[in-house]
């Protein structure tokens, strides 16, 4: 039995001890011109799964470089190439003349990769979760996602309707339905995230640009009404252009950077609604990170790529990965007598899709 104050993850590694791995996976990488960057995430895994304790064991990923590599090596084939394939021939098309035929294809196409997209999202869960073993036991889903690749092209398009009003219900439609498919050992995973809890903080999206806009307006009729020369910072006093295109830039900064804020402020929101949502049997789950939390994550990734010219990126996924797991609790009971081994089917490959498309599994 899991109280409100037990912990029931906890993190135990440390970055001296990841350092080892993080460079020479680096120097191994640039070797091979990126060929092992396939077995760096494995041993990278390894781990992180290594050392993150759920209740009185650790995890375990079993998941193998060779099974990523052959992932991304179908998708490429699959579905790379026949891609590529189709964009030259758009071009060539538009080129003879044929500006509808290319423009329905392009239209084809952009459907196609949102397919393939949402495909690429369930299957590289699916896998993550078949390659994780906790007691012996590992997760995983009987679906092949290509019902979900569905749900999710039409629920990403319906989300941008109406300004992009309907996104959180998109986002957590879709992660509900991502969930609900997958297990772990006999158990079922049941997902009820709201939308409705987030539309606060959505809609801030939409406040901070047009407060943006009438501040400026404000800034602009007052210098206009006072008919004097603003002066340029570290300059001689400039026309009334020069000061009206300042206070332009200055608000379009502004705009850029508080919605950088508010992201992070929505997204606390919702990983907090999204994982508060899941149930698996007896356990409930909860994630405590509020948004000056997030902020200091993402400050402390920026500082640390730009200190480190870049070379700090190998350290990201360690940090991202504590983040979560020191964030992450558990609530219920656990009855380990009648866990049994998941009959879910293991997939042969690794999330070469995902890859492909440069998208997020979690």
């Amino acid at each position: 039995m899991l109280a409100k104050t037990d912990s029931a993850f906890e993190f135990h590694g440390n970055w001296r001890q990841f350092a080892p791995i993080a460079f020479t996976n680096l120097l191994l990488c640039i070797v091979t011109l990126g060929v092992y960057t396939f077995w760096a995430r494995t041993r990278e895994r390894q781990y992180l799964w290594g050392q993150t304790r759920f209740i009185d064991e650790r995890l375990q990923w079993t998941g193998t470089g060779v099974e990523l590599l052959i992932g991304y090596v179908i998708a490429i084939f699959l579905f790379g190439v026949p891609l590529g394939i189709l964009n030259f021939g758009l071009q060539a098309l538009a080129i003879r003349g044929y500006v509808v035929v290319a423009g329905l294809i392009g239209v084809s196409l952009y459907f196609a990769i949102l397919y393939l997209g949402g495909v690429a999202i369930f299957r590289a869960l699916r896998y993550r979760l078949s390659r994780t073993f906790w007691r012996g036991i590992r997760g995983g889903s009987s679906s092949q996602g290509l019902r979900y690749g569905l749900s999710y092209m039409w629920r990403t398009l319906a989300g941008s309707l109406c300004l992009g009003l309907l996104i959180p219900w998109s986002m957590t439609e879709l992660w509900n339905m991502r969930w609900r498919e997958m297990s772990f050992g006999p158990l079922e995973f049941v997902s009820g995230a709201r939308f409705e809890v987030l539309m606060k903080r959505f809609l801030l999206f939409y406040a901070v640009p047009f407060a943006a806009v009438f501040a400026a307006i404000v800034l602009i009729a007052a210098a206009l009404s006072s008919g004097a020369k603003m002066p340029v910072p570290g300059g001689a006093p400039s026309e009334m252009g020069a000061a009206i295109a300042l206070v332009v830039i200055g608000a379009y900064f502004a705009v850029i950077a508080l919605l950088g804020l508010v992201a992070i402020f929505y997204y606390a929101a919702f990983f907090r609604e999204a994982i508060g949502g899941l149930r698996l049997g007896g356990l409930e789950f909860a994630f405590k990170a509020r948004s000056w939390d997030w902020i200091k994550l993402a400050l402390g990734n920026l500082a640390l790529v730009v200190c480190t010219l870049g070379v700090g990126t190998i350290f990201l996924g360690y940090r991202n990965w504590k983040f979560f797991i020191t964030h992450m609790e558990a609530y219920g009971e656990v009855h380990v007598d009648e866990l049994t081994q998941s009959t879910t089917r293991e997939p042969g490959q690794g999330e070469g899709l995902l890859d492909a498309f440069d998208v997020g599994a979690f």
